[in-house]
């Protein structure tokens, strides 16, 4: 593989974390009539920008594209999944508009608005590669076929339910008598179905996670969900809604959708809870509730080999307790399907890597690694430095270095256990602790596609390879996941940057009584500057008898 190439993934793997971001998508004109000077220019913009992943032939055959999950768009079928058309139809000018200009989230599918990018494309541009790609399938050419002309396009409705408890408790009923349970789980996390599906081009797909509002490809809000309602995604099994739920029935529905969300938290210092007695090994201990979240954003592991661009856990939640012995962490993340086996004949070997493309240390998405169930584990690591940080000095976040270790926590579901070990950098396997070194207990749930992870540990320890909570210190943490269904194990993974623990240490008495004397002075110095402007001002009595 190309160092070019190479770059292109890079950027690609950079977009599937951070996602697009929204511009105002409607063209302040319509698309003109093709011109063979216009086509011209649309070819020279595909070739540079958009063949890498779509192919130079629209086939989705680009040279990226087996690296990526999902595949770039063949427009030889004349299959679109993202339109405000019906069921089955073409899209409209603006449709593909739309999604050149704002990409699509979740995927390698970037955002070319020239106003949300410095390299992106002007809207002139933009209308250039789109009559192009319209070359690519004959029934672009069939008048019969043209949404607009035939009156195939979906109108919003003009009188919309309002977003508030109400809709969304129909949109509720709406989800369990339509039995969107059934694919998308009972509560929206995509765990209703036990199997993978896949779509008309065979590739496996997995069902959405709705909770997840980055991962909706073609927008997270109530308009943009009421549409994939309404027109289906062509190409896979999700239908068109129309012929079995009303409009108002559909709109609660992208209400109750809508509701699901999940809101990240912003910070990233994770502010443990303090606890009298015992600390709970149980995640569905009530205590926790009452520990402040953290949302920790997590993205492939593309900075060695094997690097991997489709990671499956990209958040995960963390809270944290301590007492004056001990600390516990519970870490939640969703992932619908429980793997609690690991066949270590199918892990992969990176010298595998040599045989594709040369100097290739990708991992192709669908073909290297087995994405089946009960094949990996799914686990779950934390990481700490071992040394406390002098200022803002860390180790690096992707396993430290020789000089600079770090002490990872991991959690392994066919073991239903924590092991601790250390690493030295990325290219030494973790180093397990020693037998009797092992401290951590806790417990694990997988439910409705969610686990939850208790890892409990005494504070401080004696050994030297331990890191160790103090109050007042600001502790740097990370975190790996695998996904085991994902065909995810070893370096091929998902991981964060680092974040911080921090233990508020109690107020020393000291300040309560410095603030005190601090209020006594600052009162009895308030008064007698008082009392002596009083007497400043008041004339002397003697004075006053003799001027009379």
């Amino acid at each position: 593989m190309s160092n070019f190439v190479k770059r292109i993934i890079v950027t690609l793997a950079t977009a599937l974390l951070m996602g697009p971001a929204w511009a105002a998508v409607t063209p302040s004109k319509p698309m003109s009539e093709s011109t063979e000077a216009m086509l011209e220019q649309g070819l020279g913009i595909y070739f540079q920008r958009c063949s890498f992943c779509h192919g130079l032939l629209g086939d989705g055959e680009g040279p990226a594209a087996k690296y990526l999950d999902p595949r770039p768009r063949d427009f030889t079928l004349g299959t679109f999944k993202f339109r405000t058309t019906e069921s089955g139809e073409l899209p409209t000018n603006e449709d593909l508009f739309r999604t050149i200009s704002r990409g699509l989230q979740g995927t390698a599918m970037q955002a070319f608005d020239s106003d949300l990018i410095k390299n992106g494309l002007s809207e002139d541009e933009r209308w250039a590669v789109i009559a192009y790609i319209k070359t690519f399938a004959q029934e672009f050419d069939d008048p019969e076929l043209d949404p607009v002309a035939t009156g195939k396009v979906i109108a919003l409705p003009a009188n919309r339910p309002p977003f508030g408890a109400e809709t969304v408790a129909k949109g509720k009923a709406v989800f369990e008598r339509a039995k969107c349970w059934s694919c998308h789980g009972k509560l929206g996390r995509g765990d209703g179905n036990k199997e993978f599906r896949k779509d008309d081009w065979g590739f496996p797909i997995r069902i959405r996670n709705v909770t997840h509002p980055w991962k909706i490809k073609a927008g997270g809000e109530v308009e943009d969900i009421y549409m994939r309602f309404t027109s289906g995604i062509s190409g896979t099994p999700m239908p068109s809604f129309v012929k079995s739920l009303n409009e108002d029935d559909r709109w609660n529905l992208a209400n109750y959708i809508k509701s699901l969300q999940h809101e990240l938290t912003g910070h990233q210092t994770l502010r443990a809870q303090p606890v009298q007695g015992e600390l709970p090994e149980d995640p569905g201990d009530a205590v926790w509730d009452g520990a402040q979240p953290m949302d920790m954003r997590l993205a492939g592991q593309v900075v060695s080999a094997p690097r991997w661009q489709n990671p499956s856990v990209e958040m995960v939640t963390v809270r944290a307790l301590f007492n004056e012995t001990e600390i516990a962490f519970r870490i939640t993340w969703d992932d619908p399907f429980k793997d609690v086996t690991h066949d270590k004949e199918q892990e992969f070997n990176t010298a595998e890597l040599s045989k594709v493309g040369g100097m290739s240390s990708y991992v192709e998405a669908n073909d290297m690694v087995p994405r089946a169930l009960e094949t990996f584990r799914d686990s779950i690591a934390l990481q700490f430095p071992v040394r406390p940080p002098q200022g803002t000095k860390k180790p690096h976040f992707y396993r430290g270095s020789s000089s600079d270790q770090v002490h990872l926590w991991v959690w392994k579901a066919d073991l239903d256990g924590t092991e601790e070990g250390n690493a030295r950098g990325w290219k030494q396997p973790i180093k397990p602790q020693a037998e009797d070194g092992q401290q951590i207990k806790g417990q694990a749930v997988w439910d409705q596609g969610r686990w939850s992870v208790v890892m409990k540990r005494p504070r401080r320890t004696d050994d030297k390879n331990d890191v160790q909570f103090e109050q007042g210190v600001f502790t740097p943490m990370s975190v790996n996941a695998w996904d085991g269904s994902n065909g995810e194990h070893g370096l091929i993974m998902s991981l964060s940057t680092w974040h911080y623990v921090f233990l508020e240490a109690p107020t020393p008495i000291t300040v309560y009584v410095y603030a005190v004397l601090a209020f006594l002075i600052a009162g009895g110095l308030g008064i007698w500057l008082m009392r002596k402007a009083e007497a400043e001002g008041e004339p002397d009595s003697r004075n006053l008898e003799e001027a009379t």
